[in-house]
């Protein structure tokens, strides 16, 4: 039942934060089109901090910001400016070229802030990479709860829920709390299927797992996730990944693509985010890309 189990690497962004990434990883790049997979702390803040994520691009992706805990003020180069709070999903179509900042408001810095959460980038199909770019802010979500498990569904089609959000291809995403001993049955339905543990301890296939692993799942059955304590995961996947490169913050199906945009970053041809005077830079050292499948 299962495929690879992963353990995301810790990556340090400075200022007492970090972040495990889960994906890409070297034993597997993506999970249906999931590309990217970063879990943001816990973390509490020192007073006056935030986190500050300042503008930088992106093509042929999605990103969707799923939080736990605390608040992040999304602003972007169509003029959105929109808070997450938890529960609720920002979902950005980059398509043919978007740029965005991530950063804690103003007014909750003082008293240090505290943080959870999780963003995953979502590659496009390949007849929708160069699409219009949109924002959509989504405050309400399907949630079902039965047996000692809550469902909310973040992205796709699950259990006969649908979510409100504007996917481009076949995909599933949900958070799943389940209580001590009970269980939870993975349908089979989508290509290829990913649970990410947060909190508790799960046992799958006589395995025991928990917090920060990541289990890829046998396509073509159902699995079942039986909680040994209070447990929360999210389950994401959808349809297989076609031929995908990605370098930095971009996702294209031809490198030439993803050069001609790192040109466009670096010559500053990318639209402003209203309100932002900052930028990333272009990393110094030329693409290496990471390729799928």
């Amino acid at each position: 039942m299962i495929e690879t189990r992963i353990v995301p690497r810790v990556r340090d962004l400075g200022d007492g934060f970090s972040v495990r990434r889960a994906l890409p990883d070297a034993q597997r790049r993506a999970v249906g089109p999931f590309v990217f997979f970063d879990q943001m702390g816990p973390v509490k803040l020192a007073g006056g901090q935030g986190l500050d994520v300042r503008p930088h691009p992106h093509i042929g992706l999605a990103t969707v910001t799923y939080l736990f805990e605390g608040e992040i003020l999304h602003r972007d180069s169509l003029g959105s400016v929109q808070p997450i709070r938890p529960g609720e999903v920002n979902w950005m179509i980059a398509g043919r070229g978007i740029v965005h900042s991530e950063r804690t408001p103003p007014q909750l810095r003082a008293a240090g802030p505290a943080l959870s959460g999780v963003q995953t980038w979502v590659a496009l199909p390949r007849e929708q990479e160069e699409c219009e770019p949109s924002f959509s802010h989504h405050g309400e979500l399907p949630l079902v709860e039965e047996g000692g498990v809550t469902l909310r569904l973040i992205l796709g089609d699950l259990l006969g829920l649908a979510s409100p959000v504007p996917t481009l291809s076949p995909t599933v995403y949900a958070d799943v709390a389940i209580q001590a001993t009970r269980r939870f049955a993975v349908p089979a339905k989508h290509d290829e299927r990913g649970l990410y543990v947060i909190d508790g301890r799960i046992v799958v296939a006589t395995q025991s797992f928990g917090p920060g692993e990541m289990l890829v799942l046998t396509p073509g059955s159902e699995v079942l996730v039986e909680a040994q304590s209070a447990a929360r995961v999210l389950l994401f996947g959808g349809a297989a990944l076609e031929e995908r490169h990605v370098w930095w913050n971009f996702v294209s199906s031809s490198t030439t693509r993803i050069q001609e945009a790192a040109e466009d970053w670096k010559a500053g041809r990318f639209p402003d985010v209203p309100g932002e005077t900052e930028r990333i830079p272009l990393p110094e050292r030329g693409p290496r890309f990471v390729s799928y499948p």
